[in-house]
Formats: structure tokens, sequence, C-alpha cells
């Protein structure tokens, strides 16, 4: 998934220093974000009072969204570095190439996870017969230091473990809960789950306090640790959790975030993670300048790859990550 912000700021972010040692109930709310031709997410991460959770560095929430009479999710190849992309659907479908040769589809409940390492392309759009509605999470993950000049890959997994207790439902996604792994492929300690809440549900989920989480709201209305949420909000959580309290007065899903805090410092710009401001604009320049080198080939996509934002004309400003 692509940042398509005709503006985007490059920013710092990472490090422990602001991350609160103990439970926190904060409440984030997204930006819209036009993604492609008929697309708007809801942009929770990075946010002006949150940059990272654990290595997980870049939300969108989208939908539900009726796409029955429009073309759905269309967004041309454009390139990542540094940062591995999870793809997770609750309706429709999206038919993902990359620049490896890779195309799949990607459908409810499966995890389309890329691993941009040192450098791929890939472009997602709705397939031409499609399911009448599209919703769905996009999430980044950072890579750290030792493997963000990984081989790029792109694995699809249909099989994830579930986690059951009376009224919850657990997928795995990233990582591992409750003693269940997911076959996705980490780098740093960290989890994803989804949380199908059943109405009704009043139960406590084990949660790792050496970790940092977040809970984001796919749908229904839950009350985690006694907050209560509305679909496309991010509850950040903080550390110092061995449990999580939730409820659900009618049937909810959640997206559960979390991991060790990322303690590297890393420098976020449009669709690049790096360490320094001149890396992103070799990235960049490789980009603009010679594509096929770098980051290879999209084919199969009816369009043009999407070109490059501007650089700020302001230096980089250390933001830290947090407020």
């Amino acid at each position: 998934m692509s940042n398509l912000d005709l503006r985007p700021q490059m920013s710092v972010c990472g490090g422990r220093a602001a991350v609160a040692a103990e439970p926190v109930r904060e409440l984030l709310t997204g930006r819209q974000v036009s993604l492609g031709e008929s697309t708007e997410v809801r942009r929770l991460l990075p946010n002006l009072g949150r940059r990272m959770i654990g290595a997980w560095c870049f939300v969108d929430h989208y939908g539900p969204d009726d796409i029955a009479k429009e073309p759905g999710m269309q967004v041309p190849p454009h390139p990542h570095i540094g940062l591995q992309t999870v793809s997770w659907l609750r309706a429709g479908e999206v038919l993902h190439r990359d620049s490896l040769g890779s195309l799949q589809t990607v459908r409810p409940g499966e995890l389309g996870l890329m691993t941009a390492g040192r450098g791929i392309a890939h472009s997602e759009e709705s397939p031409r017969e499609h399911a009448r509605f599209l919703h769905g999470a996009q999430l980044w993950v950072a890579l750290p230091d030792a493997h963000r000049a990984t081989e790029p890959a792109f694995d699809h997994h249909t099989a994830l473990p579930v986690v059951t207790a009376p009224g919850l439902r657990a997928t795995v996604i990233m990582g591992e809960l409750a003693g269940a792994v997911s076959p996705g492929r980490t780098f740093s300690p960290l989890v994803g789950a989804d949380l199908l809440l059943d109405a009704g549900a009043d139960v406590t989920l084990p949660l790792d306090p050496s970790f940092e989480y977040a809970a984001l709201t796919m749908s229904g209305g839950a009350i985690v640790d006694d907050v209560p949420l509305v679909p496309g909000s991010l509850l950040y959580l903080g550390c110092g959790r061995t449990g999580l309290p939730l409820r659900a007065d009618t049937a909810t899903d959640l997206v559960l975030l979390g991991g060790e805090p990322f303690e590297e410092k890393i420098v976020m710009w449009w669709n690049f993670v790096g360490r320094t401001g001149d890396e992103i604009a070799a990235a960049r320049e490789a980009w603009m300048t010679a594509p096929e080198r770098d980051y290879g080939t999209v084919h199969g996509y009816a369009g043009p790859p999407i070109p490059a934002p501007t650089l700020p004309s302001v230096p980089l400003k250390p933001r830290g990550r947090s407020r």
C-alpha cells in the first residue's frame, strides 16, 4: 500500500525515551487521505500524538465501502524500502502485483506480507469482478537496521492460527499471541491479531508486559480497558500490561497491534523507511531516474507508475515517537 500524500513530511520516529513503562489510554483519531482513484482511508499512524507501536509505523483503515459500481482500490506501481507491508481484509479482495513477478489475490482472513528490504515496487487493485464491499487495514512494519537491506519477498498465507475464549476468536496475523505463532516472517518481537468479539463478550486477553500495544477498531463498538471505541479509532495502551479487558455489546472486530518498543530511530517519508534524510533522497532519486535498477518493474498494471512527490524544502526535523 502506498502513501499517496502529495506533500508528505519527513519525520524521525522510534527510540524508547517517550515510551511509557506503565499502561495508558491514549485515543487517536485518524485523518482522511485519498488513496488511488476512488478509495478514502483513515490514516491513524503516524499521528501527531503517536508515531510507532513497537515496529508498527503505519496504519490505514478503509471501508466498509460499497464499490459495486466503482473500480474500488486502484493504486499504481510505487516503491518501498526498509519495511514490510501487511495487508489485512475483512471484506472484498485486493490483487497484488510486484516487481518480483508475484500476482496474488488477497482475500479476507488471509495474510499478504511483502518484505521490501533493499527495494521493491508493487501495485494494488480491486479485481475487475469484485465483491460489493471493501474493508480492511494496511499496515507497515519498520525493519531493524540489521535486516533492512534484506532481499525483497512476497508471502501469502491462507492458514493462520486462531486463539479462542468464550466470546472471542483471535486470528494471529503476525508474531505470537497466547502461544499461537503466525507463519508470517518477522524481524523484531511484535504481534498483530484480529479479534472478533461476540455480542455480550467480556474477556481478558493475555499480553506481554514488555510490549507496547494499541487497539484499532474495525467495526462494532468495543469497550477496551473501560474506553468505548468507535470504528476507525486507535487506542494506544502503552506497556506494562499482563492482560487487556475487552467487552462488547454488539459483534465487534478489533485489530491488536503490539511489539517491543523500537529502539532505533527511523526516518519515514512517502513510501520509504530509512535512517537519514540523505538515504531517503537517494531512494527517491533512484525511483525517478533508474527504477528498474533499484526496484524492478511491475508488469500487468494498466497504467503508469506513481511519481515521487517533491522532497520538503526544510531540513529534517527530529520529532521522536510521540508528541
